[in-house]
């Protein structure tokens, strides 16, 4: 009785494992040699990469590819190397890095190619808040306003840094 006991325990145990690990899942879509791409998860990540895009430019999870980079206020700001560009502002696809703060993109509320508007969780200088962030890009230049905070929302026009 003590054998059948010790040969069920695997298997129970591996009946948990797959309960408990229900997040682990394979993918029904193929990738490009038609062979089923498994998943870490099956709650998406939230941040993109660059390339990872709907089709359009625009990252799945993220700020639009065309607003990513380096923007400065004033040239200055692009090519400082005393650590002083104030008016640096470097997008991600997740992240919003100013000179002393960071904002980690949340809800998004529009999307386009060019524009995103969405909620923002910054933290910097010991403190934290978060703001409604609109970003748009025309050429090379980007326009930032932002909504609900005591302090003056903008716009910013900003210049895209060269490479």
């Amino acid at each position: 009785m003590r054998f059948v006991a010790l040969a069920a325990l695997p298997l129970a145990l591996a009946a948990c494992q797959q309960d408990t690990d229900s997040t682990t899942e394979t993918s029904a879509s193929a990738n490009a040699a038609g062979t089923p791409t498994p998943l870490a998860s099956a709650t998406p990540a939230p941040a993109a990469t660059a390339t990872a895009t709907d089709g359009t430019g625009v990252p799945e999870f993220g700020i639009p590819v065309a607003l990513q980079g380096n923007w400065g206020m004033v040239p200055a700001d692009c090519t400082s190397t005393r650590g002083d560009a104030k008016g640096l502002l470097r997008i991600s696809p997740t992240t919003l890095t100013f000179y002393e703060s960071i904002g980690k993109l949340g809800t998004i509320k529009s999307s386009s190619d060019t524009a995103i508007r969405a909620n923002f969780a910054f933290s910097g200088e010991g403190m934290s808040w978060t703001r409604d962030v609109e970003l748009s890009a025309s050429g090379d230049t980007l326009t930032r306003t932002e909504r609900g905070g005591e302090e003056p929302g903008g716009p910013f026009t900003y210049t895209k840094c060269a490479a």
